[in-house]
C-alpha cells in the first residue's frame, strides 16, 4: 500500500460540477438569498454554495458560461476549477471555524478548541481549496478525532455533554453513553463539513483519503499510544438533515410530487445511516436556510454510530453512488 503523501497539496483535481436536482437547486438558491451573517458581517461559509466561494477569476468565467436563459433556477451554468486537498494548518482556522459554526445547534462551547485540534492533527485529516486562491479559502474539512485522546480537552467534555443532552431515546441513550465512557479508546468522532454544493466527485477521493491516513496513522505514528489511538472501531457522526414535518398529514396536490420525507444535505450521510447500528435525531434550534421551498421542513440534527468494519462497504457505495 504506498504511504502517505507529505505536505502541501496532495491531490489536484479539475471538474465541472453537475447540476443538483430540482429541490436541491432550489435550496442551494434559497441559501444564497437567506445567508446568515457572523459577528464580522461575513456570510457563513457552511451555508454559500461552491459557485459563491471561488476566486474572482472564476466567477468571471462562471459568467461566460452561462446560458442566456433568464430563470435562474434553470441555467445549468459550470464553473471550472482546480481542487487541492491540504493538511491541515493553524491559517485555516477561520475557515474550519464557520464551517463548523452550528456543529452543535446553537450551543455555546469551545468550538475553537476544537478547530485547533483538528488543525494540529495533520497525519489525519484534509481541508480542499481551490487551486491559486489567494484567500486560501476552506471549502471542506474532514478529520476523525479519538475520544478517549482528547476527553480531558473541554470542548470534548462539552461535546459528549450535549449529545447524552440531546439524545432522548432512552434505548439508544445507554448505548451512547457507553461508545462516549467505556469504548471511547475504540471510537472516533468523524467530523465533516463542507459549502453546500461543493461537486460530488470530491467526495470518493476525500473519505477514501481520510480512511487510508486513518489506517497508515496506526503503522506509521512515532509512539504506540498514537498508533492505537487510531484503531477506531467505531465512528460517530454529528450531522443534519431535514425532516418533513407531519409527513402523514402531507398529500401532495394534484400535480406536485410526493415530498421526500427526509432530505440529505451531504448524499454521504444517507449511506452512513443505511449501515450505523443505530442513529437518533434531535430538533434543531438554528436553522441553514429560510424559504419556501422548505417551509414543510423541520432542521434536525442526526447522530450515528458507525462500526469500523463497515467503513470499506461505505466507501464501495459512496463510489457506486457518485461515479
Amino acid at each position: 500500500m504506498p504511504r502517505r503523501p507529505s505536505g502541501g497539496g496532495r491531490r489536484f483535481l479539475k471538474h465541472q460540477p453537475l447540476a443538483f436536482s430540482p429541490f436541491m437547486r432550489s435550496l442551494a438558491l434559497a441559501s444564497r438569498r437567506k445567508l446568515h451573517h457572523q459577528e464580522n458581517s461575513q456570510p457563513s461559509e457552511e451555508l454559500m454554495s461552491f459557485e459563491e466561494r471561488v476566486p474572482t477569476s472564476s466567477k468571471k468565467e462562471k459568467k461566460e458560461q452561462l446560458s442566456d436563459s433568464s430563470d435562474e433556477e434553470d441555467s445549468q451554468g459550470d464553473v471550472q476549477a482546480d481542487f487541492e486537498f491540504f493538511d491541515p494548518k493553524p491559517t485555516d482556522f477561520n475557515g474550519v471555524k464557520i464551517l463548523l459554526k452550528n456543529y452543535l445547534d446553537d450551543k455555546e462551547w469551545d468550538l475553537s478548541s476544537f478547530v485547533d485540534l483538528i488543525l494540529e492533527q495533520t497525519t489525519v485529516g484534509t481541508v480542499v481549496k481551490v487551486a491559486d486562491d489567494e484567500d486560501e479559502s476552506v471549502f471542506a474539512v474532514v478529520s476523525a478525532l479519538n475520544l478517549a485522546r482528547y476527553k480531558e480537552h473541554k470542548c470534548f467534555r462539552e461535546l459528549k455533554e450535549f449529545l447524552l443532552q440531546v439524545c432522548s431515546e432512552k434505548s439508544i441513550a445507554s448505548d451512547l453513553k457507553v461508545l462516549l465512557e467505556k469504548k471511547a479508546q475504540d471510537v472516533g468522532i468523524l467530523v465533516s463539513q463542507r459549502v453546500m454544493n461543493l461537486p460530488p466527485q470530491l467526495l470518493p477521493p476525500l473519505y477514501d483519503g481520510l480512511f487510508d491516513e486513518i489506517s497508515w496513522a496506526t503503522e506509521d505514528e512515532p509512539t504506540e499510544e498514537l498508533r492505537v489511538s487510531f484503531r477506531f472501531k467505531w465512528y460517530l457522526l454529528v450531522t443534519k438533515i431535514y425532516k418533513l414535518k407531519n409527513p402523514k398529514q402531507r398529500k401532495p396536490r394534484r400535480g406536485e410530487e410526493e415530498d421526500e420525507e427526509t432530505v440529505f444535505l451531504k448524499p454521504e450521510d444517507e449511506l452512513f445511516l443505511q449501515l450505523s447500528s443505530w442513529s437518533f435525531t434531535y430538533p434543531m434550534r438554528s436553522q441553514l436556510v429560510t424559504s419556501q421551498e422548505m417551509k414543510n421542513y423541520q432542521l434536525m440534527g442526526l447522530v450515528m454510530a458507525v462500526e469500523a468494519k463497515r467503513i470499506p462497504e461505505f466507501r464501495q457505495m459512496l463510489n457506486s453512488l457518485i461515479y
